[in-house]
């Protein structure tokens, strides 16, 4: 009677076990919705952290880029504005070698007039005529010393003018440059305060799901 007793004990002992084994199995296998949405929270936290890396990431660079070109910018400015003082001082040069040249011209034409009157009155040969003569030879040699002096005034002012055009023209692209890298770097902060409120509504929804709502 005893045995039978004990034996009895035992299968029911076995089966519970069974029991118990199998709903915990069973749980196992399917997690009850609450289970189920805690894990969904979890993952959704964990993709919000990547999403804010990222734009976190992505807003430093677009700051990077912005100081990089705020300093191209102001590269290209110093490098403007330089050669706009060139370009000014080409044209005081130009500007002065024309009236040298052309104070020059004058004195040719005056050296021309009197060689011609110390030639009829003292003759070809005549001091008066050779000194004329020299005066004439001189002041063509400074006339043609300006002109070249003119000719390179010219190319610097054209040279100068063409590298202020190029800066202008890389401020210009700075500018744009600066505008969309601002854009970006606008719109990435943008993103992550919104990632930031994803990520708050996701742990709290993580805490209410803990509670069991």
């Amino acid at each position: 009677m005893n045995a039978e007793l004990i034996v009895r004990r035992g299968v029911l002992a076995v089966a519970f076990a069974g029991l118990l084994a199998g709903g915990a199995y069973a749980q196992s296998q399917d997690p009850t919705p609450q289970q189920q949405d805690i894990q969904n929270d979890k993952k959704d936290i964990r993709n919000d952290k990547k999403d804010l890396a990222k734009d976190r990431a992505d807003r430093n660079a677009d700051q990077r880029d912005i100081n990089h070109d705020k300093r191209d910018l102001s590269k290209d400015r110093a490098d403007r504005n330089a050669d706009q003082r060139d370009i000014n001082h080409d044209r005081k040069d130009l500007n002065k070698d024309r009236a040298d040249r052309n104070k020059d011209q004058r004195d040719i034409n005056r050296d021309k007039n009197q060689l011609v009157r110390d030639d009829q009155k003292y003759g070809a040969n005549s001091a008066q005529a050779q000194a004329d003569r020299k005066d004439l030879h001189a002041d063509r040699v400074d006339r043609n010393k300006d002109q070249k002096d003119i000719n390179h005034d010219r190319t610097d002012l054209n040279k100068d003018r063409a590298d202020r055009n190029a800066d202008q023209r890389d401020i210009n692209h700075d500018k744009k440059d600066l505008a969309k890298d601002r854009k970006d770097r606008n719109k990435d902060q943008k993103d992550i305060n919104k990632d930031k409120k994803d990520l708050h509504k996701d742990r709290k929804d993580l805490r209410r799901d803990k509670r069991g709502r």
